[in-house]
């Protein structure tokens, strides 16, 4: 049976579709496939920029420290690193340009001048190492790199490497890097542009890495329609919340403000985050790293009213022993996505901070972070559930291997389509034709099930991967890390179930005969290579063989069930 707040939810959300609607929804053919659409929304990241920079121009946009800028001083930022760009080092249309740092203001205005000129923007992942970036340089073909001092030096090392521009470091550092300043380049450049190619709704605008069961980790590719049906998507559910607060009687406050703790390289922090703030105002209080205490204490300065994080932040928030000295009362919604929240959390969340709503997303990088969202009460009554299909644009569906919908409450594959989905993997043909199997669909590797309301609950992964803290971890990838060292005769990597990351990463390995090994030795070893959290934090040493399969490949499964009861009965 549909809950008041559905049914409250559905009328408002149908209101905001309906013909001569805030955000009407019509229909349009993409890539073969026959979904709803907003009719009215900007054919590309150029124009949603230029709308929503201009509706905004005098709020404050962004808060760093000290440092505070408007929305128009971003824009401007980013029109002329655009010309920049152009002028003095021919980015064109379609190139790829890599952003590789950690959160700062110059993310966002590389991020907006990128999808400007019409060349694709290749988040990193700012935890990766020189190897790491390495692959994701050369599988993405990068002309040009806008790093931090950090990320800057680990793409200085690589024997061979695009142009670097970094940011916020100084002219030693620079010249003894043999690297671009990004505020030297920009002095010498002309401020405008020279040319402006068209930009079409199936255009690529972002490529973001994700890791998934085959190893290295693959580009999902958007185009610019589905970035911004991703954004415009998310929207919706704001305004009808808002919408529905109002009739409560509840005052908005006078401007959202976010704290800006998700890594902006993350589907989380480049579109529900990023681009939804852009298009409603919102301020960013961003955050270089995380610290729970240092989150408290720029809620209660900057009157956060919004609260996202993978669940292991909230949690954080909820434990902190200086909690109750601060002054929270600006929150309204404390959501998590990433990573499955655990439902024992959900009440001890509305409790510890009375008042807030616990929000719960699901989505992932190759739907532009769109499927489905679990609200307030709603979650409270679920908790173990991510809630019902994003309206208007998603579709989910429960499937066999067959791709046939599943009865609802049967265990299937998730899969999701809208026009937010990617169109496939950069230069993986394979894989993009066993993800995206046709007719606007995605296979989302997930197992679940939706119960007769309409609630998707995710009860397994049919990916071998890990999610530790929202960071997705192919087990193929550690396991051929640890395969490296000489005295590995096998290597099976699993998740472990962890309190505060959601899961771990675990491994087993069976040395070669008569080679001596340690754990400690071992994790040494692959943390050369491997980014820290990709290190398994539970390594153990078989004297025997690992089990097999009658396909005599390594019996994951029984490992995985085994080294599990080990790891929680040592927790215990």
């Amino acid at each position: 049976m549909k809950s008041a707040l559905d049914t409250a939810l559905d009328a408002v959300i149908d209101a905001i579709i309906a013909p001569g609607g805030q955000l009407e929804v019509g229909t349009a053919t993409v890539r073969g496939a026959e979904l709803p659409v907003f009719k009215a929304a900007p054919p590309s990241m150029r124009e949603y920029f230029m709308a929503m920079f201009a509706q905004n121009g005098p709020r404050e946009f962004l808060v760093f420290g000290d440092e505070r800028l408007t929305f128009a001083q971003v824009y401007q930022q980013s029109l002329k690193l655009a010309a920049m760009l152009q002028h003095r080092h021919g980015i064109a249309k379609g190139d790829r340009v890599a952003i590789a740092m950690r959160n700062y203001p110059e993310w966002i205005v590389a991020f907006v001048a990128v999808l400007h000129l019409g060349a694709v923007a290749v988040p990193m992942n700012a935890w990766w190492r020189a190897e790491e970036l390495d692959y994701g340089l050369k599988d993405s073909g990068t002309r040009l790199v806008i790093a931090d001092e950090e990320r800057a030096r680990r793409v200085a090392s690589l024997a061979v490497h695009p142009v670097v521009l970094t940011v916020r470091t100084g002219h030693a550092v620079a010249a003894e890097l043999g690297v671009l300043r990004l505020e030297d380049e920009l002095v010498a450049s002309p401020e405008t542009l020279w040319f402006l190619p068209e930009i079409s709704p199936e255009d690529d605008a972002t490529i973001m890495y994700t890791s998934g069961s085959t190893g290295s980790p693959k580009g999902a590719v958007s185009t610019h329609r589905a970035t911004v049906s991703g954004a415009m998507n998310y929207l919706v559910a704001g305004l009808a919340l808002l919408q529905l607060a109002a009739a409560a009687g509840v005052t908005p406050a006078e401007q959202q403000v976010m704290l800006l703790n998700v890594p902006l390289f993350h589907i989380t922090g480049s579109v529900p985050v990023l681009l939804v703030s852009i298009a409603i105002g919102r301020k960013m209080v961003i955050m270089h790293k995380w610290d729970a205490g240092e989150a408290l204490r720029l809620i209660e300065k900057e009157r956060a009213t919004y609260f996202v994080g993978v669940p292991t932040m909230s949690l954080e928030l909820m434990q902190h022993p200086d909690r109750d000295k601060y002054d929270l009362s600006s929150l309204v919604d404390v959501a998590s996505g990433g990573a499955p929240r655990p439902p024992e959390h959900v009440e001890r969340l509305a409790s510890s901070f009375p008042g807030k709503h616990p929000v719960q997303g699901y989505g992932l990088t190759e739907t532009n972070g769109v499927g489905a969202g679990n609200f307030r009460d709603n979650y409270r009554a679920k908790p173990a559930s991510t809630g019902r299909a994003s309206r208007p644009l998603v579709e989910l569906r429960i499937t066999g291997d067959d791709l046939v919908a599943l009865p609802s409450g049967s265990v299937g594959e998730v899969c999701i389509r809208s026009a937010a989905n990617c169109r496939g993997y950069w230069n993986k043909p394979q894989a993009t034709a066993e993800a995206f199997p046709g007719d606007g669909w995605f296979r989302s590797g997930d197992l679940g099930y939706i119960d007769e309301d309409g609630y998707l609950f995710i009860v397994d992964r049919k990916k071998d991967i890990i999610i530790r803290g929202g960071e997705n971890i192919s087990c193929q990838e550690v396991e051929s890390a640890l395969y490296t060292h000489p005295a590995v005769a096998e290597a099976s990597v699993f998740g472990l179930p962890d309190d505060r990351l959601g899961e771990i990463v675990g491994a087993v390995v069976y040395p070669k005969a008569g080679e001596p090994l340690t754990s400690d030795a071992l994790r040494e070893f692959v943390a050369r290579d491997l980014a820290s959290f990709k290190v398994p934090a539970q390594l153990w040493i078989s004297d025997a063989a690992l089990p097999k399969l009658g396909s005599a490949k390594i019996d994951k499964v029984a490992l995985r069930a085994q080294y599990r009861a080990i790891h929680l009965g040592k927790a215990a």
